[in-house]
């Protein structure tokens, strides 16, 4: 059975469209401010939704995003709190694809079954888990083979190179490009790099490619266009949102308009 995020990224494919994709930290700035920011994503039209579930020792996230781990774990933010949440945009009519970006370890801690079961009963369609390499997926692939979970959302980095046809084979949903290259300088030599790596991917990948690292604006891809199917953006949206209190209008307004430009790239 298809999920939802391969849904989305058919239909787009189809359309002849890029996929726009945000992550944000549950619980920010608390429960109803972050059910008002999912929904308001959802009217700007974006096309998936990485929710992340705050971790006392985020080692995979950038100052920002660990900065809004904490203070999400600070205001008691948990995963059992983060399926009541689901439970709730789910039953209020939010029908796009949601991720969740998570570290292993929070998993592991509920039981791999009950986890999956609550990803099912809720609504949660996909799963990002960066501490976990492929030859330690088994016990969770496993969990994940029942009708209607949630599909593992493979992670690929430059140092990835000679593994990237073992890490795609199979993989479901969309491959995640990161880089372990930094984004300072946007030099001409930095784009060929990150360039030469992405087109790699794309040459084995048999699902959609996207691009997720030090990207602020839809421009900030426009080198990589021909090579990947969507952007994805993280801290910078984290900056966005606690420059302007968290208010759900300044979602809107950013994600809009990035939609429209990513699709509007010269």
């Amino acid at each position: 059975m298809e999920n939802r995020i391969e849904q989305k990224m058919q239909a787009l494919t189809e359309r002849g469209e890029k996929a726009f994709i945000t992550y944000m930290t549950a619980g920010l700035p608390d429960m109803e401010g972050c059910k008002a920011l999912v929904k308001a994503q959802e009217n700007a039209g974006i096309d998936v939704l990485e929710l992340g579930i705050p971790f006392s020792d985020p080692v995979a996230d950038g100052p920002i995003i660990q900065n809004a781990s904490y203070k999400a774990i600070q205001l008691g933010v948990n995963l059992e709190k983060v399926f009541a949440l689901m439970k709730e945009i789910r039953a209020e009519g939010v029908e796009m694809p949601i991720i969740f970006m998570m570290y292993y370890n929070t998993a592991l801690h509920m039981g791999l079954d009950k986890f999956v079961e609550e990803c099912i009963g809720s609504g949660v369609d996909g799963l990002i888990i960066p501490d976990l390499p492929l030859e330690e997926q088994d016990d969770l692939k496993e969990a994940l083979a029942r009708e209607g979970a949630p599909v593992l959302i493979q992670l690929v980095s430059p140092v990835s190179a000679g593994r990237i046809p073992q890490i795609l084979e199979g993989a479901r949903g969309f491959a995640y490009c990161v880089s372990g290259m930094g984004v300072t300088g946007r030099s001409g030599s930095f784009h060929r790099e990150i360039l030469r790596y992405l087109t790699e991917v794309k040459k084995v990948s048999k699902i959609p490619v996207m691009m997720g690292f030090g990207i602020e604006q839809a421009k900030d891809v426009a080198p990589m266009k021909e090579v990947i199917d969507g952007a994805i953006v993280g801290s910078y949206f984290i900056r966005l949102l606690e420059a302007n209190g968290y208010k759900a209008q300044a979602a809107q307004e950013y994600c809009r308009t990035f939609k429209k430009e990513l699709n509007g790239l010269k």
